[in-house]
């Protein structure tokens, strides 16, 4: 039984040994064979668009002596806010609630000797940000001045954007395209080699941030007269990557 059982195991050897020379011998092929030859490009493609839509950050900030009272001149304020803007035609959807504190005010006394006395509780700040997106711009300018008359007293960052900005991304995406083919074309005509067919293509696509165009600590100074405002334009800029195969 011993002996039957030694042949067997000596038996599986022999028949594994061709298998891992013919995957040996595949490996040493492999590196034995001469690499593709290669060209890697980038390509850079530009597109710019008119802006369709506006972003504004708003905030209504409150101080009295307590919490309380802070609290409710803030709700009062904004709730003007609020329904001014729905009257004016701006959707649920597009008013969005960005940021809420109520925080305790402190005075820092000195000494007549310039030592800190202990701080002073003197009040409370509530603030109460709203961003508000506004998608008819020739609004943009009368939307900023009511809301600053019924309360907003704090605010910046009216940042244009698109809606739907696929058609320019769409546009600079080819435009990459055929700068890196142009690209790969001198510089294989210039080495005196052939292009050959693609190998793989990679995408770097960045959507634009919109531009702050217009940024006040406080508004109050606000002018009675709509804020004048332009849009401008909005660029999108896309990157490709490109592995061109070439002939031998």
């Amino acid at each position: 039984m011993a002996l039957r059982t030694i042949r067997n195991v000596a038996f599986g050897v022999l028949i594994g040994m061709p298998a891992a020379l013919a995957g040996a011998s595949a490996s040493a092929a492999d590196e034995t064979k001469p690499r593709e030859a290669v060209i890697m490009v980038s390509g850079e493609g530009e597109s710019a668009l008119a802006p369709d839509m506006a972003v504004l950050n708003l905030a209504v900030v409150k101080q009295a002596k307590t919490a309380r009272e802070a609290l409710d001149e803030n709700n009062k304020a904004m709730a003007g806010v609020l329904a001014a803007l729905k009257k004016g035609g701006i959707a649920d959807k597009d008013l969005q609630t960005s940021g809420f504190s109520v925080q305790p005010q402190y005075n820092y006394p000195q000494n007549n000797d310039g030592q800190p006395k202990p701080p002073e509780l003197i009040g409370y700040q509530v603030s109460n940000g709203l961003t508000v997106r506004v998608r008819d711009l020739g609004e943009l300018g009368g939307i900023i001045d009511q809301a600053v008359t019924l309360g907003v007293n704090q605010g910046g960052d009216i940042q244009f954007t698109n809606d739907k900005p696929e058609a320019a991304i769409e546009a600079a995406r080819k435009d990459a395209v055929a700068a890196a083919i142009k690209k790969a074309k001198t510089l294989t005509e210039a080495a005196g080699v052939k292009l050959g067919r693609v190998i793989e293509i990679s995408e770097n696509s960045a959507r634009p941030l919109p531009q702050p165009v217009y940024r006040a600590a406080m508004m109050k100074e606000a002018s009675d007269a709509a804020v004048p405002v332009q849009g401008g334009e909005n660029t999108y800029n896309v990157t490709v990557n490109v592995t061109f195969a070439l002939e031998q």
